[in-house]
């Protein structure tokens, strides 16, 4: 009877885990985000929400030369990899994308203008003022870190 359920547990698919990872580099004039998957197996399409407005030192889009943004300005492009976007205009908080045909080891890029809005260096934001910022995906929730990344943990398949 023992050996018998061991087998059907161990029969049983388990769940693989998989991370999504979103990191923030500071640039002139662009910053950039990257965001990397690494996963066993390929999802259809996973929803992506970065959070600025959660972070502290009060982290905005700058895309026109109008609005909340200070000085320089760059519109949201994608570099590597595309996705549907929600639409970002001056002075938003939260971009929302679609990742359709993810694949492991996919990875993304895109690039923008972030400035704060707490202090005297508006217009350069390093990766501690990303701390705070959230990331979700799948279900889950994580913060970036003082290094300007989050990661979260994504139940993607059954192996």
């Amino acid at each position: 009877m023992r050996l018998a359920a061991l087998a059907l547990l161990i029969a049983l698919p388990s769940a693989a885990m998989a991370d999504l990872t979103v990191s923030f580099r500071d640039g002139a004039p662009k910053d950039r985000f990257t965001i990397s998957y690494d996963g066993a197996c390929a999802l259809d399409q996973l929803d992506v929400q970065i959070d600025l407005g959660a972070a502290p030192a009060g982290l905005i889009f700058d895309t026109t030369s109008a609005g909340a943004g200070v000085e320089v300005f760059q519109p949201l492009e994608w570099v590597s990899g595309t996705a549907r976007t929600s639409q970002v205009t001056d002075g938003d908080t939260v971009l929302s994308m679609s990742l359709d045909g993810v694949e492991p080891g996919a990875s993304w890029a895109f690039t923008a203008d972030i400035d704060d809005t707490t202090s005297a260096r508006q217009i350069t934001v390093d990766g501690s003022e990303m701390a705070g910022a959230m990331l979700r995906a799948g279900g889950q929730a994580a913060v970036f870190d003082a290094s300007g990344a989050a990661t979260v943990k994504l139940q993607n398949c059954l192996s």
